[in-house]
């Protein structure tokens, strides 16, 4: 939901038809994110619009996955690594 939120603020039919999921859903998850003052909120009409609270958190996020991103990189070249092995060892 952050991240369908990146670009600023949404109503919820927006953020729901993007990620595709229940209103249901849509709306446990908004609420949690509102209580943990992750986003904020208002009402317009009978819409309700989100927007991230603070844009701290996507620059986090963007830290957190090229974090998280370097280390996959890191665990796909030790498996190719040790695939080598293996195929080296099973080849004599």
């Amino acid at each position: 939901m952050i991240e369908v939120l990146r670009d600023g603020e949404l109503p919820a039919g927006v953020i729901i038809e993007r990620l595709g999921i229940e209103q249901a859903n849509a709306s446990q998850h908004l609420s949690i994110l509102r209580s943990k003052h992750i986003v904020t909120s208002r009402k317009e009409g009978s819409q309700v619009f989100y927007s991230v609270r603070d844009p701290l958190l996507i620059e986090v996020l963007d830290i957190m996955r090229r974090y998280f991103q370097a280390h996959v990189e890191e665990a796909m070249s030790m498996l190719q690594q040790i695939d080598l092995l293996d195929k080296n060892g099973a080849a004599k």
